[in-house]
């Protein structure tokens, strides 16, 4: 029968209820469970039915069920609680953590750019942790009350959904988003038309609207090219994340980047700080600086000086294909147009974007370190990684040096805790205990619940995850053609009593996925002890484009049908943050090996602690930083492998024998209640030793401090200047680069440049070193001892200390003393150098230059 036409009937919200739409339209529903719960207690089936989605509830629910719930005295007392919380949420201001510590930096706006965000399931514009990191930053930034505004794409078709077909191959399917369903809302001028930004691209000019996506007091604004006035190839541009091929990819970048900056213009929002998440949208500070040449005059140099004072770039991965690359054709097509609008010429353009060593192609991981003033790592083992791999951006400088920092990643509480988890904490915790997460005392009182009620709520947690788990395999098996009896068959044998170990995350292959299928006949006898069963479950995505992970899911699903893993061994396609939500609030283990150290944080980790599952991890990423020794279980070590296999084996072996020797044996031990008393005591110590130190409110505080505040506070230098600041301090790099050729250490006062010392532990040693400073003064330099233990012959963790002028041998020459107090005993190298020195230096070691001795 055809169609003639449609009708669409939306349901009209009573006077009573009106607030909802307020509510649906902003993601603070997201972690607020009791608002949540007032759209399952309408109509709980169609709550499921919908995928918990509150916009698209609101359209299809039954008025008379609206209707019903006015007459419910109990409900509409808690539906005005939740909306007085809603608005005294939205309207405090003045009593928020950041009011309440940076009274005066209110008026400032902090500009966060990322590729993509984790927000909620509704909204899929999210591949994995990145994304789920970017959203959990943003959700913190509103409660902490930063002056904070988000910036990013709008997928229409989001990220690919996954299949896993009856050979165990992923397939890969994109749906279009129906953006009448979402919490999104056009942005629209003082005419009521779409606000639109355009971009120049090679041969054509892409147009964007803008979207806004409300999360509780902060705003993350989308550009979506799906308009009109584009073509078609350039309507589908923001079609997909991470879709495409290079072409693609770095219009993407441009949009975000540059067409990003534009959009603020259009909105009228001036941005104080710049953070990019990741080198994706690095382009914005080409832009910035492109604007300050054009509004104020500047030399590009200066320029750089104003926006490196306001950038911040964190780098999330030390794997290659996690940092993009562009080649340098590509580069000519896109800025030949553009380098000449920032004075620079060619080579000088690419340099922004070459790593030493790759003259072939433009990496913006590079781009956005050389164009930004603070810069870290999402670890502290990441932080000395990413020092490592770009220390060629600063030659001579030892990597301890190396101007990246380090701000350890964390979650956002109340978006992965469990209601359960909640309500019990609401219990026992003191009130007020959900603005204070970062606070270790807060977390000390898990000691306070007892075992059986901890141990209860994990077990209902875990009956809720199986459920779900059996419904997803159900739906999977039954794609793939499974008779029905088979279907019911396999997805009963999963165990609401077996040890549940959980491996859910992005599928690379050097997160290691198989690695406990490493000795087959071990892992068989582990799965099948009767008296002490065990179950994995495994979920995850492979790039579309990266077979060698395809085959690793290939390969898991192969066994998972082999004899002696059957039933013991579970796949489920399409991890999204619903299963992930699931995984994390259910399993009893939770599973993790990368390649150390390829694994710059990881946070799932950090979500299960919260819901009073244990941590199984490699010594990499935050959980070098969060295990405590009590608090769950690492395997092997950090030593330094040469050889793959070699550390396979390693890790391999170590994580058969804290499985067979100490955590299945562990679990299964209980008291006469049925308790495991002793895993239990591992939970707690889990929750309250992991809990407050990576809580993302944590990580947005040391953002703050470390970063935006300092941050906020050098460009108000620079503008209350009128920009003299930036211009002097960029006059004085120039003649330092032209100068530095000119600068040598020459020797110390008896003509030896080193030599041999000798002294008793805590005896002072005297140093000299004459150096040539050329048309440069002794204001311009610091000349330095670097000393530190040998290992070798070359020095390790060396430190520096600063020397003193005591003399000149002539307008160019000076004697430089100090004098060095070693407490323990050793052997220790020693030598000097010289670095720029200014007082205006944003870092100490920013400039790329450092003198050593020539031997």
């Amino acid at each position: 029968m055809y169609i003639l036409g449609k009708i669409k009937v939306t349901t009209e919200l009573p006077q009573q209820l009106a607030r909802l739409n307020d509510i649906a339209y902003n993601l603070w529903w997201s972690w607020n469970n009791e608002a949540i719960d007032l759209f399952r207690e309408i109509d709980l089936n169609l709550w499921e039915k919908l995928n918990k989605n509150p916009v698209r509830f609101l359209q299809e629910v039954n008025h008379k069920k609206l209707y019903e719930k006015l007459e419910n005295t109990e409900f509409m007392e808690r539906y005005n609680m939740v909306v007085n919380r809603f608005d005294s949420y939205m309207s405090e201001t003045q009593d928020t953590w950041f009011s309440r510590n940076y009274p005066d930096k209110q008026s400032e706006q902090i500009i966060y750019f990322s590729a993509e965000y984790g927000l909620n399931e509704v909204l899929p514009i999210y591949s994995g942790g990145l994304g789920v990191l970017s959203g959990d930053h943003c959700k913190t930034a509103s409660d902490l009350g930063l002056p904070f505004t988000a910036i990013g794409l709008l997928y229409k078709q989001g990220y690919f959904n996954q299949r896993i077909n009856r050979d165990g191959w992923q397939e890969t399917h994109f749906s279009v988003l129906n953006i009448s369903h979402l919490p999104v809302q056009p942005v629209l001028t003082q005419d009521n038309q779409p606000l639109m930004i355009h971009v120049d691209m090679p041969g054509r000019i892409v147009y964007a609207k803008a979207w806004k996506i409300a999360i509780g007091r902060i705003n993350l604004y989308a550009l979506d090219t799906d308009v009109p006035e584009n073509n078609q190839y350039d309507r589908g541009l923001t079609a997909k994340l991470y879709g495409g091929d290079r072409e693609t990819r770095i219009q993407q970048e441009i949009l975000l980047g540059i067409g990003g900056i534009k959009l603020l213009d259009a909105l009228g929002i001036k941005g104080t700080v710049y953070h990019m998440n990741e080198g994706h949208s690095a382009f914005l500070g080409l832009e910035l600086i492109r604007k300050l040449i054009y509004e104020r005059n500047m030399s590009f140099e200066e320029a750089q000086e104003v926006v490196a004072a306001s950038s911040v770039f964190t780098t999330h991965t030390p794997v290659p294909a996690g940092n993009d690359v562009f080649p340098l054709e590509m580069i000519d097509r896109y800025f030949s147009n553009y380098w000449g609008q920032l004075r620079l010429q060619r080579h000088e353009f690419i340099n922004l974007g070459q790593k030493p060593g790759d003259p072939y192609n433009f990496n913006m991981t590079v781009l956005a370190l050389n164009l930004s003033g603070k810069r870290n790592g999402v670890s502290e083992l990441h932080g000395a990684v990413s020092r490592n791999i770009y220390n060629s951006l600063w030659p001579e400088t030892p990597e301890d040096d190396v101007p990246i920092y380090h701000i350890t990643n964390g979650i956002h509480t109340l978006t992965w805790l469990s209601p359960s988890f909640k309500y019990l904490y609401d219990e026992y915790f003191p009130s007020g205990w959900q603005e204070r997460l970062y606070d270790r005392e807060v977390w000390e009182n898990v000691e306070k619940i007892p075992d059986e009620k901890l141990w209860k709520i994990h077990c209902d947690l875990k009956s809720k995850m199986v459920d779900y788990v059996r419904k997803c395999l159900k739906k999977q098996y039954q794609c793939n053609g499974l008779p029905a009896h088979e279907v019911n068959r396999q997805v009963q044998q999963i165990d609401p009593d077996a040890l549940t170990i959980g491996f859910a995350r992005r599928f690379a292959t050097y997160k290691r996925a198989d690695l406990i299928f490493r000795d087959m006949a071990r892992v068989q006898r582990i799965l099948n002890n009767k008296s002490f069963p065990v179950q994995i479950i495994f979920a995850g995505k492979a790039h579309p484009a990266d077979r060698p992970a395809h085959e690793v899911i290939k390969q898991i699903h192969d066994i998972a049908q082999k004899d002696g893993f059957k039933g013991k061994v579970f796949l489920v396609e399409n991890y999204n943050m619903t299963l992930s939500r699931n995984l994390v609030q259910g399993v009893d283990i939770w599973l993790n090996n990368p390649r150390r150290p390829l694994e710059a944080s990881g946070t799932s980790g950090q979500k299960v602690c919260i819901n009073g599952i244990i941590n199984l991890s490699i010594f990499d990423g935050w959980w070098c930083e969060g295990y405590n020794g009590k608090n769950g279980w690492v395997i092997g070590d950090d030593t330094h492998y040469e050889n793959e296999q070699y550390q396979d084996d390693a890790d391999s072996q170590s994580l058969y024998s804290l499985l067979e020797d100490v955590i299945i044996p562990l679990y299964y031990k209980r008291n006469d209640k049925g308790i495991p008393v002793e895993w239990v005591r591992i939970m707690k110590e889990s929750i309250k030793s992991i809990a407050p130190v990576f809580s993302i409110y944590r990580t947005v505080q040391d953002y703050t401090r470390e970063f935006y505040v300092p941050c906020i506070e050098r460009v108000r230098q620079i503008k209350n200047s009128n920009y003299d600041y930036a211009r002097e301090l960029a006059e004085w790099k120039q003649k330092i680069y032209k100068e530095w050729p000119n600068v040598q250490i020459l020797a110390d006062k008896d003509g030896v440049l080193l030599k041999e010392q000798h002294a008793k532990s805590g005896e002072n040693i005297s140093f000299n070193a004459i150096v040539r400073l050329g048309n440069l003064t002794p204001d311009d330099v610091e000349v330095q001892v670097y000393y530190g233990s040998v290992s070798n012959n070359t020095i390790q963790q060396g430190e520096s200390v600063a020397m003193h002028v005591s003399g000149q041998h002539d307008p160019s020459t000076y004697i430089y003393t100090a004098t060095l107090n070693i407490a323990d005993g050793g052997e220790y190298g020693y030598s000097f150098r010289i670095v720029p020195k200014h007082p205006n230096l944003f870092n100490k070691y920013d400039m790329p230059l450092m003198k050593w001795p020539s031997m």
